[in-house]
């Protein structure tokens, strides 16, 4: 994570001192500065896992929602920021916009530097050890049904367990993101843009209130996950959000947009922490990070290849479609889901049953 941060810093002043594609495609793909604003990448894969280390099963859903509330929270923060100072630098200060746009990035290299001073005084308490005893591997076998023989998996293979459920989780997560990769948030406020002819800083106020709506969704769902399993959590939460986002395509004035977009932030992340917990919970403690890995490199592949369309379909002025095929995408990576996982709600509600403190 010092790492990343370090690799944040960097790309963010490539950003703000070139205008040059290939340099700006290289800092992003080494800065990891993704086109959707959000924290992707392998850095994000060693946070979460090392928040699942040092949680126990039982208070998993309430920390995983905490942390989402605080990204999302200073997400709203940032956009708000972001459309007033890009505001106030073009109108007041005369600045042309590519040059406003270059000026933020300096701020998010000041973050960076921030972010880095931060990680540098966490212990090393946090590190993902594997466990040698791999007692939570006979836990999770046993609960899961699995065979005894996964508890002997070394560091460098993976358990039988997860073998079986990896590659039904990369089909789940991959369609999702490749719906969502064919509307990420760029393509969102480009399409607003464009099609109501929204300035900066109408277009930063209605992000900071969705991703307001966003963060605070967080703490019910993680109650939700708590009552009813995170599987239904995600499905009860994740199927009103696509049809939300569907929604969009059909309208044709900004109000009822705004309204469906606001609907669609506030049910959108609501299965995150359910599907932290589910992630977490299945999978051996050793393997969490290799997991989450595999999962977070299928899920970003996915979303490589929307874009591609959606710029063709913005071209044909047809970019309404974009909503259409992210709802699709979505709702088909609920029915798989349901189809394999309902029953591992059981499971899991077992295990946070178990009373366990936070060290």
């Amino acid at each position: 994570m010092i790492i990343g941060s370090i690799m944040m810093c960097l790309s963010g002043l490539v950003f703000a001192e070139s205008t040059d594609f290939t340099y700006l495609l290289i800092a992003a793909i080494i800065g990891v500065i993704s086109p959707s604003g959000d924290e992707t990448g392998p850095f994000k894969t060693v946070e979460e896992a090392s928040i699942a280390h040092l949680t126990p099963h039982n208070h998993r859903p309430e920390v995983f929602a905490i942390h989402g509330v605080l990204a999302t929270a200073g997400g709203a923060i940032g956009s708000l920021v972001c459309g007033f100072l890009v505001d106030y630098l073009h109108n007041e200060l005369k600045y042309d916009k590519i040059r406003c746009y270059q000026i933020v990035f300096y701020v998010y290299s000041a973050i960076a530097i921030m972010k880095l001073f931060s990680m540098l005084c966490l212990s090393e308490k946090c590190e993902v050890y594997s466990d040698k005893n791999i007692s939570e591997i006979s836990e999770t076998s046993e609960l899961l049904g699995e065979e005894n023989s996964t508890s002997t998996t070394s560091t460098t293979t993976i358990s039988k367990a997860t073998r079986s459920y990896l590659p039904k989780l990369l089909c789940i997560f991959m369609l999702d993101s490749l719906g969502y990769g064919f509307m990420p948030s760029a393509w969102v406020v480009y399409y607003l843009a464009i099609t109501f002819k929204l300035a900066a800083k109408a277009l930063g106020s209605l992000f900071f209130v969705t991703n307001f709506v966003n963060s605070i969704s967080s703490i019910p769902s993680a109650y939700l996950a708590k009552s009813i399993g995170p599987v239904k959590a995600i499905l009860f939460t994740q199927a009103p959000s696509a049809i939300f986002f569907g929604a969009i395509a059909i309208c044709h004035n900004f109000t009822p947009v705004a309204i469906l977009l606001i609907f669609y932030y506030l049910t959108s992340t609501m299965d995150v922490v359910p599907r932290q917990v589910l992630l977490t919970s299945i999978m051996p403690k050793h393997e969490i990070t290799k997991v989450m890995g595999t999962v977070n490199i299928g899920k970003t592949v996915a979303r490589c290849v929307g874009p591609t369309f959606t710029g063709r379909l913005a071209e044909d002025d047809r970019l309404k479609y974009g909503f259409l095929i992210n709802a699709i995408c979505v709702l088909l990576a609920d029915l798989v889901l349901v189809t394999n996982f309902v029953h591992v709600d059981h499971v899991i509600l077992q295990k946070q049953s178990i009373d366990c403190d936070i060290e």
